[in-house]
This record gives C-alpha cells, structure tokens and sequence, in this order.
C-alpha cells in the first residue's frame, strides 16, 4: 500500500472533480470511486432523482459529503462546478470535516470529441455546453486531460499527481 493509499483510508478526502458536462469526469470519478473504495456522489444524479434546481442538488451534495468523510470516508464529488462560489463551499465541507480537498478540472480540449461525447449523452445540448457560464480556475487545482485518452491513463495520471 502506498503513502497515498494509507492516508486515504485513515483520514479521508475530498476530491473534488470539475468540469464541462462530456469532459469524462464521471468515467474517471466512477473509475477512482471502484479502485479506491471511495464514495461516489453525483450532482447530476441527485438533481435527476429529486427534480431539484442546481443550487438544491450542491447543497444536498455538500451534506451527504460532510457526513461521509466525518465517518473518515474518501469522497468523490462530480459536479460541473463552474463558479467560485461553489468551489468555495466545497472546500469548505472539506474544512468543516478536517480533511483534505484536492481539486481536479477534467478538461477535453479536442472539441470533435467532446461535442461527440456530449451528442452521445443527448443532454445536455452542445449549445448549453458551449455556452454554460464557466468561471477559469486559479492556482493548485490538478488538471487532466481527457481527449484521445483512456480513462485508466487518466486515473492514473491524476492518482500519480495527487501524490505528489
């Protein structure tokens, strides 16, 4: 077991991934979730089971977050996450929990690729992709780049930086 492995299971984190809907947050996050036996949670899910605005979906998200990591649970948090507003309030869940928050951006810059995977999904439109408000991230967020990668490549770069 290495460094990373053993403070995940005895602390928990946050790990907080970000990014345009068809960038394959959600294939890596579900990849991570699986290999290191963290919580998944999804915003998409709980706003398509409860019929709820966004702002609702991230708050029932940040709860359900807080409780699991007080239980010294890694969670696995994938969501657009497009303000600062909103990274901000997840970082706070990790505070409040006294864990640690790693943020991922997953990003897809072939846009052949991303638009496919959007139209694939079917909604959103790739209209409301490319013109969802999305604020740039600042300083000491991992980015990962997905386009043309398998999504093992990509789990492992980004387990591999937040080691380092």
């Amino acid at each position: 077991m290495n460094t990373y492995e053993q403070n995940e299971q005895e602390l928990g984190m946050l790990i907080i991934l970000s990014g345009l809907p068809g960038s394959g947050k959600s294939s890596i996050g579900r990849a991570l979730a699986r290999e290191i036996r963290a919580v998944f949670l999804r915003i998409d899910s709980i706003e398509r089971e409860i019929a709820c605005e966004a702002d609702e979906g991230y708050r029932v998200a940040y709860a359900v977050a807080e409780d699991n990591l007080r239980l010294g649970m890694t969670v696995i948090a994938d969501s657009v996450n497009p303000i600062a507003i909103t990274r901000t309030a997840w970082r706070s869940v990790a505070d409040r929990a006294g864990v640690r928050a790693v943020e991922v951006e997953v990003r897809c810059s072939d846009v052949e690729e991303h638009r496919r995977r959007v139209e694939e999904r079917g909604t959103p439109s790739w209209q409301a992709v490319v013109e969802r408000e999305y604020e740039a991230w600042g300083d000491g967020v991992i980015s990962i780049e997905t386009a043309g990668r398998s999504v093992a490549e990509c789990v492992a770069e980004m387990r591999a930086r937040m080691e380092s």
